[in-house]
């Protein structure tokens, strides 16, 4: 008897997967690779967004809880996946300058945004404006990340991989059975494969496309993260991953012209130096459209639970929201209505009133 059979493996999966292990559950993770995100993803952490200066929902309590967790992760694999890096802002104008000054007035954001102007130049790039740097970030490498943490699973036996066939599940008053495996819980941790569960497809997942390069350029000298229409990270050797765009009608993992021609055209408009593309990939993100997780237990199958939606932000998001549900099922500690999927209950139930003859 398990105490947890997790469905999926990306940031979402082995999120709750460590903190249940942690807490001495007894867990088995069954998944296919068939969902990528995570592991193309930029695994930036940035506590504010940017565009709109403003700060991400709960930003602080989301860095605690990541430092902690990826801190205790890379001790227990001996394997380093957090990289702290500046993330720098690089103005386009004064009138942006001041924008960035205005914001970091802002009780909320006055942690996270330094006053003081970054007027480094770095070759291949120009900056009559200099740049605003933001506090607290850096990346998670997502894709050892997951390769290492799989390892782990493997070797303990605690990965299935394959298909998770929903149809096969029984439900009995421990929980479920699946096949041979009996469980008190199921977390679905599927990303945009959400959409092919029986139980929560009803739920508003509205994926978004991301492309992402790998891209050689010899004369960048970066030593930060530099973001502006796109984010241009350091990995050493010459080479930077640059993304990504956004795209709200492709459904599929695989990148298109379009997506290139749109990052090539935004590198152009940053770098003044050549680079040649090495890796083109994409993802879908499951984003939600009030820009909060999908988080809670079915309203009927109360042994049936969802951890979903963490969008563009996962390595952030994916820690907290993991102990968060956690908390719910084995503490009984409510979640914050904003992140819980009992928000889309009555829409759920409307339709299916609607949907009758």
């Amino acid at each position: 008897m398990l105490d947890y059979l997790i469905v999926g493996s990306g940031l979402a999966g082995i999120s709750f997967a460590e903190i249940a292990l942690k807490n001495n559950k007894s867990i088995l993770v069954v998944d296919n690779k068939s969902q990528v995100s995570s592991r193309v993803a930029g695994g930036l952490y940035n506590p504010v967004i940017l565009k709109r200066f403003s700060e991400v929902w709960k930003a602080q309590e989301q860095l605690v809880l990541m430092d902690e967790f990826y801190t205790e992760i890379e001790d227990k694999l001996k394997t380093k996946f957090n990289f702290r890096l500046p993330i720098l802002r690089k103005f386009f104008s004064i009138e942006e300058q001041n924008n960035w000054f205005a914001a970091s007035d802002k009780i909320n954001l006055a942690p996270f945004l330094s006053t003081k102007l970054i007027s480094k130049k770095y070759a291949g790039i120009d900056s009559p404006y200099d740049y605003g740097q933001v506090l607290h970030t850096g990346y998670v490498d997502t894709a050892l990340l997951l390769d290492t943490y799989k390892e782990y699973l493997l070797a303990n036996n605690l990965l299935l991989e394959e298909t998770f066939n929903p149809g096969y599940i029984e439900f009995f008053d421990f929980g479920i059975q699946y096949k041979n495996i009996q469980a008190r819980n199921i977390i679905f941790a599927e990303g945009f494969g959400l959409h092919k569960n029986p139980f929560f497809n009803y739920l508003p997942l509205d994926g978004t496309k991301g492309e992402l390069f790998v891209i050689k350029a010899p004369n960048l000298k970066l030593d930060v993260i530099v973001n502006t229409s796109v984010f241009i990270l350091p990995l050493g050797g010459d080479l930077f991953k640059v993304g990504a765009t956004y795209n709200w009608q492709d459904k599929t993992d695989h990148p298109t012209e379009e997506g290139k021609q749109e990052l090539v055209d935004r590198i152009k408009e940053i770098l003044m130096c050549d680079f040649e593309i090495v890796k083109h990939f994409g993802g879908v993100r499951p984003t939600v459209k009030d820009r909060r997780p999908l988080i809670g237990t079915h309203h009927e199958r109360k042994s049936l639970h969802i951890l979903n939606g963490l969008g563009t932000r996962g390595v952030m998001l994916g820690p907290a929201m993991a102990k968060v549900l956690f908390d719910k099922i084995e503490n009984e500690i409510p979640l914050d209505a904003e992140i819980d999927i009992q928000r889309f209950h009555k829409r759920y139930l409307k339709t299916l009133i609607s949907d009758r003859p």
